[in-house]
């Protein structure tokens, strides 16, 4: 599971490569330190409070009790999860199964990927002070309740936890929607809010460096294993079958993109390859451990040959 956590935070930095990558040369470095400064906003706000709300027990079906684990006491230093308040080690979630600090580092990389995620949606339009205030803001009043809502389980994490999870039994093993649905609002949100890039559309917004696109969407591939194997919490056969049905939806989505391209526009190209590979990825993430090879296949299939029709 630290391996799995290392994985995940590797999306971060792979992230930033894929952004910046399709950006201008005069917005690369503001796009990349968009996304790493993800790592530095979120941690703090996971330590002091996030972490609380996200899997603390359930306020009114909203969120966790922002007091329970603040500044993560009582988490941190073993399988302790309870031991503030006195409970017996058979009363401690996760106890037995996996140590509660390495659970904590596990989640907290979700919440980074997340929030860098929606970075993308707001180049040449936003500058990085004011980015880093709508960084804070939104995980602490959106990704920390809505994460509480479909990653706590009753009695795993806390005796009562988020409604998504225990009352629609809604299926999202790695983070559909606490993650991807979740960071894609927020992205089409803040453009709508902000408008168009100046220029647009009369000049052409090429990406100054398609290498580091696709070393971006390397590094989220190979990141990616960590985010759905390892959510699987062990190395177990839910962890194998995961880790192959996201390489055969990425590599799916990867060659119907491809097609998709030489059909529309007569030739393939690289960014197409690139962005194939992330359509599969986030297509096959809230199932990837309840399909078959043949369901899989069909999940990249479809995502890879729809997302290029609204990309351009």
């Amino acid at each position: 599971m630290l391996a799995s956590s290392a994985l995940v935070l590797l999306m971060t930095p792979g992230l930033a490569f894929f952004y910046g990558g399709m950006v201008r040369a005069r917005s690369v470095l503001n796009m990349i330190m968009m996304s790493i400064s993800a790592m530095g906003v979120v941690t703090v706000l996971w330590v002091l409070y996030g972490y609380s709300v996200a899997f603390g027990n359930d306020k009114d079906d909203f969120f966790g009790d922002p007091l329970e684990y603040f500044g993560l006491k009582g988490l941190i230093g073993g399988n302790s999860a309870a031991a503030a308040a006195g409970k017996a080690a058979t009363d401690i979630p996760l106890a037995g199964t996996l140590p509660m600090n390495v659970f904590v580092a596990f989640q907290l990389m979700f919440a980074i990927i997340t929030v860098a995620l929606i970075s993308g949606a707001v180049s040449d339009r936003l500058k990085f002070s004011s980015w880093l205030v709508f960084a804070g803001l939104w995980a602490t009043l959106v990704y920390f309740p809505v994460a509480h809502w479909v990653f706590s389980f009753d009695g795993v994490t806390a005796e009562h936890g988020g409604w998504i999870a225990n009352k629609l039994k809604a299926i999202d093993f790695a983070g559909g929607t606490a993650v991807h649905i979740n960071s894609g609002t927020a992205g089409l949100v803040l453009a709508l809010v902000l408008g168009k890039r100046k220029g647009w559309p009369t000049t052409l917004f090429r990406p100054h460096n398609v290498p580091f696109v696709m070393l971006g969407a390397g590094l989220l591939w190979f990141g990616w294993y960590g985010f759905n194997a390892g959510s699987a919490t062990s190395s177990n056969g839910v962890a194998a079958s995961t880790f192959i049905t996201t390489t055969i939806a990425t590599a799916a989505a990867m060659l119907s993109w491809l097609l998709t391209e030489r059909i529309r526009d007569g030739h393939a190209t690289t960014l197409g390859a690139a962005s194939g590979i992330v359509a599969g990825l986030v297509a096959i993430t809230p199932s990837c451990s309840s399909v078959n090879v043949v369901g899989a296949l069909v999940i990249g299939a479809v995502g890879g040959s729809c997302a290029p029709w609204r990309s351009g």
